[in-house]
């Protein structure tokens, strides 16, 4: 399980890669127009920070509260970005592998981990096309992105 796990945050961790390689500044400051919406660069900011906040809650046993690696200035910084999901993903990574694969309560926060970056991969499509901002080819490939029906 620990290895499959491993395996689907890596490619998560890809697709964020490319997501922060495609766009610019600007786009990473734009909010959905006329609907209450955080910014792109904010999704990824809580991405970042799920990827710190659940092994640490994983790690003492209970939720120790929410932190992100990178700062609300940080989130039109691609380069900041870029480093902090390189950094976070290395750290979970090791984490994961790291737990005993009968360990319920590492496994639990490991899962959802998985949940919330697809979670937010699904919001990011939805900014990406209200936006119109070209979506990354390994988004593409991922979700069948644009293919007829």
């Amino acid at each position: 399980m620990n290895e499959l796990l491993r395996r689907r945050l890596a490619r998560a961790n890809t697709l964020y890669l490319d997501l922060v390689d495609a766009v610019s500044a600007e786009q990473l400051g734009s909010h959905l127009a006329d609907l209450p919406s955080d910014t792109v660069g904010h999704q990824l900011w809580c991405v970042l920070g799920a990827r710190e906040s659940y092994p640490a809650a994983a790690r003492a046993g209970e939720w120790q509260g929410f932190t992100s690696p990178v700062t609300a200035e940080q989130t039109t910084d691609a380069a900041a970005l870029r480093a902090a999901f390189v950094q976070t993903a290395s750290d979970v990574d090791a984490w994961i592998a790291g737990f005993d694969a009968d360990d319920e309560a590492s496994a639990t926060y490991a899962l959802a981990l998985l949940e919330h970056e697809t979670q937010h991969h699904g919001q990011l499509i939805r900014y990406l096309y209200g936006l119109g901002i070209q979506r990354p080819e390994s988004w593409q490939r991922q979700y069948a992105l644009d293919e007829e029906f």
